[in-house]
């Protein structure tokens, strides 16, 4: 995950699953799909990467994450430990309650110990970060020696035409460190580019080069005085006449360091180009798993993460000349005067020593720092789960040595934003690679303030499933360390997605995940089939996107087929295929069924298909068609209303939340954010709307034909409850259920609607009340709100809030007492129809 690029790639290996899973991928690839379909695959099933914020963790909270996800149909989780807060970098929260618990630490490895033991109890794979932080292989255990390198040079000018006994200056560089981004420096309370001892102390000489002073140096009069150069500095030389500039040039640390980390766990990068660094870093991290993690190890501790690349380009390495030499050919020595801006034999002559530097630093990320973890970790039965993209390397050359590639999508401006996901996606199916998963719905700060929900996100989804992404794993997951008084709880800081065990609308999660699932099925069963001219449209109506990707395998042909925009519309889709019978299989719901309404003519089959508001389908042909295609019947049913159920609806808000503390009458539904009770007009959570109702004689009930429950607008899920049968979670478009054939009856049917909706409404109406937390604003990136100062004393003694009127507690505020509220609750109409 990167907190302010977007970056992108793919894909997992099957040796680098715990066995359920790679047994589910072999079996499920060419597999029925319809059983696929109805019973999806271990494969199938979602991840979450699990956000563990600085020291707030413990034992219970992590059983209880682990139960929820479990339960909701996820397969695996990874944890990234961090700072207290991300706003990109890392902040700290003052007065933790557990202060003990460092990233990397013992207390700390004793919770991922106990994470994996509760993850092999509930059949889960489990995988940390190869590091504190997200970015990108170090810590406290790199020395200077053995961290990321920069060539840094001093000259002087001379006079030739004489003897010269001279003593080089040192070079020196900015003592501060160089990397993108600052740190929490816990020295000097700021957040910073720190000053690094390394970068004052650690020097290692390269060479000593003396030059013509002024112009174009061709390389011939390029004179190495390296030999001649004492350990002091001290410098005996017979000049040539003219003007000269001699350059001491050396190496020290770049002072990069590993982030956003908590500040007592941040340590520099190590050298990635440096075979000797990279093993000892493995060394440590293999050597705490294999302590601490024991025969948990390489079975449900699973993997090891290395997220998108951060870490900056660095320019040596001990080994570089010898490396260069072996891989291009030729002395790097007389080029390095280029570091100082000088151009050695012609523009163009330095532009392709630059190239060939630039390769051997990608060829040294590949052989080196990609090789050596890869090899690593295979031998210590671990997975190399990686984001392999953003660094000085080419994506295509490292892929094959990650056992399992991880993409990126985020969701900027309600939209799928991903990063070279197309080119990335097309390398990896031409090296033969199906599974491909995705670090899915990352957002930015004006897409995921606790306003975000399922119906949004629907669209986004689907966007990366038509791109080719066929197993997601969500960004983000935070760790919840509070009881259940704590809501929303903790964040990653300013970061979305909330997928959290807190949200308002968790409740809701299995419903979208069994969507997620018959989806990820079937688009990991057969083979990906080409896209050029399979699938078209015409006629699209009412501003809709379609968007396709096609699989097929033994004579099958199956399309997933989607709507990407909150519009509703119809298109004409044609299907370069014929002679079969077309068949819509539904992931919402889980039915299946033919089509009739279809046209077949020079060998494609042309459906009119309507969609609802982000309504996708699958397309599947696995039977010959019997007869002929002729329109037979609508496959869009016209709906007949039979009732329209009015007020007045008898409406329960929780009181714990801010609400009323008795039901409320609605005399006809109505948006919460508009009512003069305050308690309801800021109210999140979820709140249950009651009303009987009779059919007045309509005969349909008693036909027993086809019953739907139609929910008009709902803000923003909604669970069905029908003289006490569950019909449901209704999560997205169409807002609908089917009624069970026998169950309304004339009169006195009890209907149950339980709507929840976001957070934001009731954080935004607590900024109406005196503060009780003191909070430091967000000075960087987005002005997206404030985070936590300290820990109250009223939250670590346990006792009563002093603000009464406040009931949320969470480590990120994005609003004011001024900010717009988000309409919410049940807005109909609702109506019983008949479909025909």
């Amino acid at each position: 995950m990167r907190p302010l690029l977007l970056f992108l790639l793919s894909i997992l290996v099957l040796g680098g699953f715990a066995q359920p899973v790679r047994e589910s991928l072999q079996k499920s690839r060419y597999g029925d799909p319809e059983v696929l379909f109805r019973h999806p695959p271990e494969s199938a099933k979602p991840g979450a990467l699990w956000m563990w914020m600085g020291t707030n963790i413990n034992k219970a909270a992590i059983t209880a994450d682990l139960e929820a996800l479990n339960k909701a149909g996820f397969s695996s989780t990874t944890v990234v430990p961090l700072a207290d807060v991300v706003n990109p970098w890392g902040e700290i929260i003052g007065k933790s309650p557990t202060p003990e618990i460092i990233s990397f630490t013992e207390p700390w490895w004793q919770m991922v110990r106990f994470a994996a033991q509760e993850s092999r109890r509930l059949g889960m794979d489990f995988g940390i970060t190869n590091v504190s932080g997200y970015e990108t292989s170090g810590g406290p255990w790199i020395t200077p020696e053995l961290s990321m390198q920069e060539i840094c040079y001093s000259g002087k000018r001379v006079t030739g035409n004489a003897h010269l006994s001279l003593v080089l200056d040192k070079p020196t560089v900015d003592p501060r460190s160089q990397m993108d981004f600052p740190v929490f420096n816990l020295a000097t309370g700021l957040t910073e580019h720190p000053v690094i001892p390394g970068r004052k102390d650690y020097y290692k000489d390269i060479a000593v080069l003396a030059m013509p002073a002024d112009g174009v140096v061709p390389k011939n009069e390029v004179v190495d005085l390296t030999s001649k150069m004492t350990a002091d500095g001290h410098l005996e030389w017979d000049a040539p006449a003219g003007n000269w500039v001699i350059y001491r040039f050396g190496h020290t640390t770049m002072g990069a360091l590993i982030q956003p980390a908590q500040p007592q766990a941040i340590g520099l990068e190590c050298d990635k180009m440096s075979e000797e660094a990279v093993n000892f870093h493995l060394d440590h991290i293999i050597g705490e798993v294999k302590k601490y993690l024991g025969d948990l190890a390489g079975t449900s501790f699973t993997h090891l993460y290395f997220d998108s690349y951060e870490a900056g380009i660095p320019t040596w390495t001990p080994k570089m000349k010898e490396e260069f030499l072996k891989r291009r050919g030729y002395d790097l020595t007389p080029y390095l005067a280029i570091f100082a801006g000088r151009t050695i034999n012609s523009t163009d002559d330095s532009i392709f020593f630059r190239y060939d530097f630039k390769r051997t630093v990608e060829d040294l990320y590949r052989d080196v720092y990609f090789a050596t973890i890869s090899k690593r970790l295979k031998a210590a039965n671990l997975t190399f789960l990686s984001e392999p993209y953003g660094g000085p390397w080419k994506e295509a050359e490292v892929m094959p040595m990650v056992h399992q590639v991880m993409a990126e999508f985020w969701t900027g401006n309600g939209v799928y934003t991903p990063y070279i996901t197309g080119p990335t996606i097309a390398a990896l199916r031409k090296a033969g690679k199906n599974l491909i998963e995705a670090e899915a719905f990352t957002g930015q700060p004006a897409d995921s303030k606790w306003s975000e929900y399922p119906a949004w996100l629907k669209p986004i989804r689907d966007a990366a499933f038509c791109a080719g992404i066929n197993r997601i794993i969500l960004h983000r997951f935070t760790l919840q360390p509070w009881d259940a008084r704590y809501k929303p709880g903790n964040t990653m800081g300013q970061w979305g997605t909330h997928f959290d065990r807190t949200q308002t609308w968790w409740n809701a999660m299995p419903a979208m995940v069994d969507y997620w699932q018959r989806c990820q099925a079937l688009l990991q069963w057969g083979n990906f089939a080409s896209l050029n001219g399979d699938f078209a449209t015409e006629n699209i109506a009412d501003g809709i996107l379609v968007n396709n990707i096609h699989r097929n395998y033994g004579g099958t042909d199956i399309w997933f087929v989607a709507n990407t925009t909150h519009n509703k519309g119809a298109a004409l889709c044609s299907f370069a295929i014929s002679g079969m019978q077309p068949e819509l299989w539904d992931a919402v719901t889980g039915t299946m069924r033919p089509l009739h309404d279809f046209k077949q003519q020079d060998g494609r089959t042309i459906i009119p298909l309507l969609f609802d508001d982000a309504q996708s389908f699958f397309i599947v042909f696995r039977k010959k068609l019997a007869t002929p295609a002729i329109l037979v019947q609508d496959d869009f049913p016209f709906a007949h209303e039979l009732l329209t159920i009015d007020g007045p609806w008898k409406v329960t808000f929780d009181s714990a939340w801010g609400g009323p503390a008795q039901p409320v009458t609605f005399t006809s539904l109505q948006d919460w954010t508009v009512s003069a009770d305050s308690g309801i007009k800021f109210y999140s959570g979820t709140a249950i709307y009651e009303r009987s109702f009779g059919l007045n004689g309509e005969d349909s009930v008693r036909r027993g034909e086809r019953l739907f429950l139609y929910l008009g607008t709902v803000r923003h899920v909604a669970q069905v409850i029908l003289n006490n049968k569950d019909l449901g979670t209704i999560w997205t478009a169409p807002w609908k259920v089917r009624i069970p054939s026998g169950l309304l009856k004339e009169s006195g049917n009890e209907l149950v609607i339980k709507v929840a909706n976001v957070w934001a409404n009731r954080l935004i109406g607590d900024e109406q009340q005196p503060a009780d937390m003191e909070w430091l604003p967000n000075l960087y990136f987005y002005n997206s709100g404030r985070y936590l100062k300290e820990f109250p004393d009223w939250f670590l003694k346990n006792q009563p809030r002093p603000s009464k009127g406040r009931y949320t507690f969470t480590t990120w505020n994005y609003f004011d007492r001024n900010s717009p509220l988000v309409p919410s609750g049940l807005l109909g109409p609702v109506r019983v129809v008949r479909e025909e």
